[in-house]
C-alpha cells in the first residue's frame, strides 16, 4: 500500500539527496552571493498567499521554488559578508544533528522518556557552565534564544526573592541593555514603570554609582529592589559592563544578579574574553546564545543558573498523567526547570558539533573574530573623517563619519550598495552610528579587507557630494 506519510527507504534517500544537492550548491556559492536581496521581497511574499493545498506538488518543483525564489529574497545571514546586527552562524554539523534529532523524534521533556538523550543535553549544559566559570550545583537549559532565557531567569529570580504580591519589586538595567530584558520583565508581571534604566558612561557601560543611587532611592520609597542585569556585550556597541562591581552591589543589597551574555558570554572561551568579563561567574544567572558566538543555527539559546535548584523551585508542578520526576541531583527533567513541557531535542545540535570538532576549534574561531574586529578598527582609524565611537571590547566596533546623521545614513547605503558586506546602524545618545559585528565562522581576513575597501570607496563618494563650506 502507498503511505505518503511513511516513505520507503529509497524515497527517504531521494528526499535527502535532492535536498542535499541544492544545499551543497547553496553553501558553496555563499562567498559570491549578494549579502542581501530584499528590493522586491515584500511584494513577492504577497504573491505566496494561498489556501491550504488538498493535493501534493512535485518535490523537485518545491525545492526549486525554495532555493531559487524564496531563500534568496532575504538578508543572507549565512554569508561571510554578513556583519550586521549580531550574526548567527549555522554550521552544517548542527543541520545534520537536527536531521537526526527530528528523524528519531524522541521526547526529552521528561528524563524517563529518553534518559540517555537527556543526559547528552545535560552534558552540554555542564560544558557551558564550565565556560562561564560556574561550579558544582549550577545548571540550566537550552532555549529558543535569549528572549525566552531572560523571561525564565526573571521569573526564577522573582519566585526566589519576592512574595506572591510582588508589585513593589524593581529591576535595574543600563540604558544600553537589549530590549528583550524589559519585555521579559513586563511579561513576568512587572510594569515598565518598575524597570529602572541606569545611564551608561563614555564606554557605554552601566554607571555603577548611578545604579547604587537608584537602588537606595527605591528602598527609601518603600520599593523592593530585587534584580539587576549586567551586559556582557551589548547589541549597540558590544560594551561589557563592570560585572564584578555590579555583582558586589547586588550582593550588598541581597539582589539577584543576572547577566545578558547572549552575544558575549562564549568569548569566555578566550583569555581576552575572560579578562573583559571578570566577575561573570558571580552572577546568579547568565543567558548565552549558541546561535551567535558558538555559530549554531538560529533558535539555540541558553540559560545558566548558579544554583540549579532555583529553577526547579520556580517551575516544578506535578500532574498525574506524567511519569515520576527525578530526585537525584545529577538527573534533570527539563519540564521541571522551565515553562516548556513539549520541547525538541535541542541538545544534539550543540553536542554533536562540540564532540565532532572539539572546543579548541571554536576557541580559535572566536580568537580570530576578536583579531578581525581590532584590525578593522585600526583600518577605519586611517580613513580621514572617520570617528571610532565605540572601540571593540569584544568583536563589535561602532563608527561614523564626522558630519550629520543624514550624511552617515548615506554612507551606510553606499557601503552596502555593492552587497559584498552588510552593515547595520544604531542610534546611541542621539547619534547615528554604523556597526561592524564580526561573528560568523565564515568571516575571515579576505572578507574584512573587502569590507574596508567598500568603506573607503563609500567615504570617497559621500565626501565628493558633500557641500563645502564657503
Amino acid at each position: 500500500m502507498n503511505h505518503p506519510l511513511e516513505p520507503h527507504a529509497a524515497e527517504m534517500r531521494r528526499l535527502v539527496d535532492e535536498a542535499m544537492r541544492r544545499i551543497v550548491a547553496h553553501i558553496e556559492s555563499l562567498p559570491s552571493q549578494p549579502v542581501f536581496k530584499t528590493e522586491d521581497a515584500a511584494e513577492f511574499a504577497r504573491t505566496l498567499i494561498e489556501p491550504m493545498p488538498e493535493q501534493g506538488t512535485s518535490y523537485e518543483a518545491l525545492l526549486d521554488h525554495l532555493f531559487d525564489e524564496c531563500v534568496p529574497r532575504s538578508f543572507n545571514t549565512a554569508s561571510p559578508g554578513y556583519l550586521a546586527y549580531i550574526p548567527g552562524g549555522g554550521i552544517f554539523h548542527a543541520a545534520v544533528a537536527d536531521l537526526i534529532a527530528d528523524s528519531v523524534n524522541r521526547y526529552v521533556g521528561v528524563n524517563a522518556a529518553a534518559p540517555a538523550l537527556v543526559q547528552l543535553e545535560t552534558n552540554v549544559i555542564r560544558w557551558l557552565c564550565q565556560i562561564v566559570g560556574y561550579r558544582a550545583g549550577s545548571g540550566g537549559l537550552l532555549t529558543t534564544g535569549g528572549s525566552l532565557a531572560n523571561f525564565i531567569a526573571i521569573v526564577t529570580a522573582r519566585k526566589e526573592l519576592l512574595p506572591e504580591q510582588f508589585f513593589a519589586g524593581t529591576l535595574y538595567c543600563s540604558d544600553q541593555v537589549h530590549h528583550s530584558f524589559q519585555k521579559a520583565a513586563n511579561l513576568a508581571g512587572f510594569p515598565y514603570a518598575n524597570i529602572r534604566e541606569i545611564p551608561s558612561d563614555g564606554q557605554f557601560r552601566m554607571k555603577v554609582d548611578a545604579l547604587e543611587d537608584a537602588i537606595r532611592r527605591d528602598r527609601e520609597k518603600g520599593m523592593t529592589p530585587f534584580l539587576v542585569v549586567g551586559s556582557a556585550g551589548t547589541t549597540n556597541t558590544g560594551a561589557v559592563d563592570d560585572l564584578d562591581a555590579i555583582a558586589t552591589i547586588a550582593r550588598a543589597y541581597s539582589m539577584w544578579f543576572h547577566v545578558d551574555g547572549a552575544y558575549g558570554a562564549f568569548f569566555m572561551m578566550t583569555a581576552r574574553g575572560r579578562a573583559a568579563m571578570r566577575g561573570i561567574e558571580r552572577a546568579d544567572s547568565i543567558i548565552l546564545d549558541p546561535h551567535k558566538t558558538l555559530f549554531l543555527p538560529y533558535g539555540t539559546g541558553g540559560l545558566l543558573v548558579r544554583d540549579a535548584s532555583a529553577l526547579r523551585r520556580a517551575h516544578s508542578l506535578h500532574a498525574e498523567y506524567l511519569p515520576p520526576m527525578q530526585n537525584e541531583d545529577e538527573l534533570v527533567d527539563f519540564c521541571e526547570i522551565s515553562p516548556e513541557l513539549s520541547r525538541g531535542f535541542r541538545g544534539l545540535r550543540v553536542w554533536l558539533p562540540l564532540k565532532l570538532v572539539g572546543a579548541a576549534e571554536f576557541r580559535s574561531q572566536l580568537e580570530e573574530k576578536l583579531d578581525l574586529a581590532r584590525w578593522a578598527t585600526e583600518e577605519l582609524r586611517k580613513i580621514e573623517g572617520i570617528e571610532i565611537v565605540a572601540e571593540p571590547q569584544l568583536s563589535l566596533v561602532a563608527f561614523r563619519l564626522r558630519g550629520s546623521d543624514e550624511l552617515n545614513r548615506e554612507l551606510l547605503r553606499e557601503i552596502n550598495a555593492p552587497k559584498r558586506v552588510m552593515l547595520t546602524p544604531t542610534v546611541v545618545s542621539g547619534r547615528f552610528l554604523i556597526r561592524i559585528c564580526v561573528v560568523s565562522f565564515r568571516t575571515h581576513r579576505d572578507r574584512m579587507e573587502m569590507c574596508l575597501e567598500d568603506v573607503r570607496s563609500a567615504v570617497e563618494r559621500v565626501e565628493r557630494g558633500r557641500p563645502r563650506p564657503r
